[in-house]
């Protein structure tokens, strides 16, 4: 690894090999007050100096100029000019100077000021949400460094109506995954679990982002498919200056690290850089079915195939003295090219870390008949055990974006890797569908890829009143769980452990995901003069494209002419030179399967759309934008199921559809708006759930059944704001949204005799109302000394109600207890009825000193749909508390930093509970976390 890392290093302080320059550069955006929108062609001169320049049609300026102390003046006709004074310019660095122009309209007198705000800071974040079109939220890179945090993830923890799901998966508003959409730089991106629409957010480090925008409303222009809000993670482009940064940290979970017990299993030699050597793939062809050996013939090949098969299938204790690690380095820089621009952004990022479950906890548990006396839930199964797992992520990004006077070219390459490898040992009781103790063995390990690029272009007219954007993004995904292998046996009357056919013979299984996602969007903005005040035109068309290809191959160790029981209790005894099957004698263990055709399927996705939007002013206070979009979504799907039924190309979604949205926003005092929203969105099925898969999880042994007649669900979104924006990126704002759904997509027990299988369905109707809180104050009111420190609060309540499916109805009733009302109207699966996110931090830039204690929770959420005697399934909420410490060090603070962060300071446990009226709620999945302790050192060169 420190080979790696120097290797690393080595390669991005070769490549900026320039060094600077002994001048400097005064660099910014210019915006114009009102719209936020860039404005090109403003007159950009040094008060006393021969240097001057012009906005381009980004609004962006550039003057080089000698190292001092220098007085700038804005001018462009119809607007307020303006002067900056006291900008000091460092030799080799940019002083970053962003200017907002008033329109003379406005009557106000010319003024001069000394501060100055960069696009990445949050007065800028805040200037975006006062005149964005939609309701927004965001967060800079200037928020992200005060938290502390290494990723999006960890960071966003602090965004209205944000939460964090996994540590990865960021949801909007309470909403689940399926009502969240994630996009980088504009445009669609899959993410490590191509099954969900939101993107996994901690591959993506702080140290390359501009800002992360989160859209809470339609428009025309954002795709159709989202509910809750759609989450725009925005990297540098044209970078200010060079930067060479290099961050290491090391991790720590009392409940993790350096123990004696910990749960893993003899992987590849390259698992520490998230990818299989090829130890774990299958040793035969994918469509090679075994033979029998009950055939003579055939019993040479049977012994060939069963010792190619690795025979170890046990998971192991052994030490865990390996701290968690992570290493990023990022270079960016800016080269001029004649009268042009290059912009470069690279890097790599590594991520090791480990995690142990000790006594985890999974059961599955029923109502009882309602014959019976007691109301108490029964056990079926009960499960106990260690879990361990290993996680690798290794990310790296390049970047190349080329500017020109009337142009602007990117093109940005991304590849992500990651390796899972988890082990557990545990123990079950079986009650009710069988009646034994058993021992279970599990061994996993799944590899996913993600390789994704991007090339767009932006293009302007002379006037710079007429933008052309193209975007053309093709992704390749795979996501392989290599060598899944289950070894179970049960607990006779002797004290033994042996193997059982009601428990299950050993199993080892392969599935393989590939994916093809092709993007290319077009957009056009046009400027236009209408009720006499500024206003534009977008309009615009998308075509995507996505194909997956999936199989599984399944196999089993069988026994023949030997004793079942020759393993003893051994998971490795099963294909150990002893036991395994010998042809000559015709008898031991053998390998039987093959791949499973109603597991194989191909399908495909294609969207085309088409908007337009209009954006005006048709009174000096209210602005309105009103568009429309259109989709035609077809998918297709080819596979058989389970009983032979065969698809061929069957177009399971074939539909067009118009998205219409309303934006309204009346500026009720300076600095105040009053928003109003409308629009229509839409929720598809995935290509996992529009199928007829079955997909096993030998952890928990649930089965995911997929269902092919999933029809999309429409939304109705109404929402309203009131907002208040003060200085110092302060803010107050008050929400109120409801969404009313037609045909819900839910995820629940599929029926009464298989409790561990669960299915999407649609029900027939629901709405969510909610209330949304956001505050950002410092103390500066007590007293002066008290300005660094603020106040980040935000919370969301909401209340959601689902009509039930007929059948669902019936089942409740069913199993009614005395006294027990069924209501056809129950909570929407998914949706959390109250979110907090809230931080204290301090920030001095004089001590070079950033503290922040943040805090997260939502509330309790329907999580799995019962049916019959299943019950409904709830996760508890987990009360998330962070503290995040860093100091830069060293003279002039040019050292280098360091930083402290300690998360779940509450060593909270993570928690599903099955709940049934009259009884106690009982353990469905239940993980203890424990605390991390992390420190880090980052040095910018």
């Amino acid at each position: 690894m420190n080979k790696l890392f120097s290797v690393l290093l080595l390669v991005f302080t070769v490549i900026p090999t320039l060094l600077f320059a002994q001048n400097g550069k005064i660099t910014g955006v210019i915006k114009e007050e009102g719209s936020n929108s860039p404005l090109a062609g403003v007159s950009v001169a040094i008060v006393g100096a021969s240097q001057a320049t012009s906005s381009d049609f980004e609004g962006d300026y550039t003057l080089e100029v000698a190292p001092g102390t220098y007085k700038i003046v804005f001018s462009y006709v119809g607007y307020q000019k303006k002067e900056i004074t006291d900008i000091k310019v460092e030799a080799g660095k940019s002083a970053v100077v962003d200017v907002n122009l008033t329109s003379t309209d406005s009557k106000i007198d010319e003024v001069v000021i000394t501060v100055s705000a960069r696009k990445n800071t949050e007065q800028s974040i805040l200037n975006m949400q006062k005149s964005s079109g939609v309701v927004m939220d965001g967060l800079s890179s200037q928020a992200i460094q005060r938290s502390g945090a290494s990723n999006i993830a960890s960071a966003v923890r602090v965004v209205p109506g944000v939460s964090v799901q996994d540590g990865k998966y960021l949801y909007v508003r309470g909403l689940g995954d399926r009502y969240t959409k994630s996009i980088l730089n504009g445009i669609d991106i899959p993410g490590l679990d191509p099954d969900k629409n939101t993107v996994q957010m901690d591959v993506f480090p702080t140290g390359v982002l501009e800002n992360i925008i989160v859209m809470k409303t339609a428009s025309a222009e954002l795709p159709a498919d989202f509910t809750g809000g759609v989450i725009d993670i925005v990297t540098k482009d044209i970078p200010a200056q060079k930067n060479l940064g290099i961050s290491a940290s090391l991790g720590y979970n009392p409940n993790v690290h350096f123990k004696d017990d910990f749960v893993s299993y003899k992987g590849s030699k390259t698992d520490f850089l998230g990818y299989d050597y090829g130890d774990r793939n299958l040793p035969v062809v994918k469509d090679y079915t075994i033979l029998n050996p009950i055939v003579p013939e055939n019993r040479n090949a049977v012994e060939q195939v069963a010792r190619a098969f690795d025979p170890n299938m046990a998971a192991r204790r052994k030490s865990n003295n390996m701290p968690d690690l992570s290493l990023g380095i990022d270079y960016s820089n800016q080269f001029k090219i004649g009268e042009n621009k290059l912009g470069v952004i690279g890097l790599l990022n590594y991520k090791r870390n480990t995690m142990f479950y000790k006594g985890f906890q999974n059961g599955i548990y029923q109502k009882p008949n309602q014959t019976d006396e007691s109301s108490e839930l029964r056990a079926d199964k009960t499960t106990i055990g260690d879990l361990g797992e290993q996680n690798v992520l290794l990310s790296g990004m390049l970047g190349l974006n080329y500017k020109t006077a009337r142009s602007k070219y990117t093109l940005n390459a991304l590849r992500i890797q990651s390796g899972e490898s988890r082990a557990a040992i545990f123990n079950q009781t079986y009650k009710i569908s069988n009646s034994n103790e058993t021992m279970r063995h599990t061994l996993e390990y799944t590899e996913r890829a993600i390789t994704n690029f991007l090339l767009s272009g932006k293009h302007s007219n002379e006037n710079a009143d007429f933008i052309t954007e193209w975007k053309l993004s093709p992704t390749w995904v795979k996501v392989n769980d290599k060598d899944m292998r289950q070894t179970t046996f049960v607990l006779n009357s002797s004290g033994q452990y042996v193997v059982n056919t009601d428990a299950g013979l050993p199993i080892r299984f392969w599935r393989y995901l590939d994916e093809f996602n092709g993007v290319a969007k077009l957009d056009f903005t046009k400027k236009l003069n209408l009720f006499e005040r500024e206003s534009s035109l977008k309009f615009g068309g998308l075509y995507s494209h996505k194909k997956r290809d999936y199989r599984i191959n399944n196999y089993s160790i069988e026994y023949r002419n030997n004793n079942k029981d020759a393993a003893n209790g051994d998971p490795n005894g099963f294909l150990n030179p002893e036991n395994i099957y010998n042809a000559e004698m015709d008898q031991g263990y053998w390998i039987r399967g093959n791949y499973q055709a109603s597991n194989t399927f191909e399908a495909s996705q294609q969207t085309g759309a088409a908007y337009a939007s209009l954006e005006v002013k048709p009174l000096e206070k209210l602005k309105a934008i009103v568009g429309l979009r259109g989709e035609n979504y077809v998918t297709i799907f080819t596979g058989q199921n389970v009983d032979g039924l065969k698809y061929d190309k069957v177009k399971t979604i074939n539909k067009f559809d118009l998205f219409p949205s309303l934006n309204l926003i009346y500026n009720t005092h300076t600095n105040h708006n009053l928003r109003a929203s409308y629009s229509r969105t839409v929720a598809r099925p995935s290509f996992k759930e529009l199928s007829v898969v079955q997909i096993y999880d030998p952890l928990t042994e649930m089965r995911f059944l997929g269902n092919l007649e999933l029809v999309p669900s429409y939304i109705n979104n109404i929402d309203l704001r009131y907002e208040i924006f003060a200085k110092d990126a302060q803010m107050f704002a008050l929400s109120g949204f409801y969404k009313g759904f037609k045909n819900p997509i839910e995820l629940q027990a599929y029926n009464d005799s298989a409790p561990l299988d669960i299915t999407p369905k649609n029900s027939p109707s629901a709405t969510v109302i909610g209330l949304e809180f956001e505050g950002r104050k410092n103390f500066g009111f007590i007293s002066e000394d008290l300005k660094e420190l603020s106040l980040n609060l935000n919370v969301t309540v909401v209340k959601s109600e689902i009509e039930m499916r007929e059948e669902e109805y019936v089942s409740r009733q069913s199993f009614a207890r005395e006294g027990q009302e069924i209501s056809r109207k129950r909570q929407l699966q998914g949706q959390s009825p109250y979110l907090i996110n809230t931080g204290l931090s301090y920030n001095s830039a004089s001590k070079g000193l950033e503290a922040g204690i943040f805090y997260n929770v939502q509330g309790r959420t329907l999580e799995i749909i019962g049916f019959a005697r299943n019950s409904d399934v709830y996760s508890r909420p987990f009360n998330s508390l962070n503290l995040n410490v860093s100091k830069k060090m060293g003279t002039n603070m040019k050292a280098g930093t360091i930083s402290l962060k300690v998360d779940n300071l509450l060593d909270s446990k993570r928690l599903s509970v099955y709940e049934a009226f009259q009884a106690a709620d009982q353990i469905y999945q239940q993980r203890l976390p424990g605390r991390n302790f992390s420190i880090g050192y980052s040095y910018n060169f």
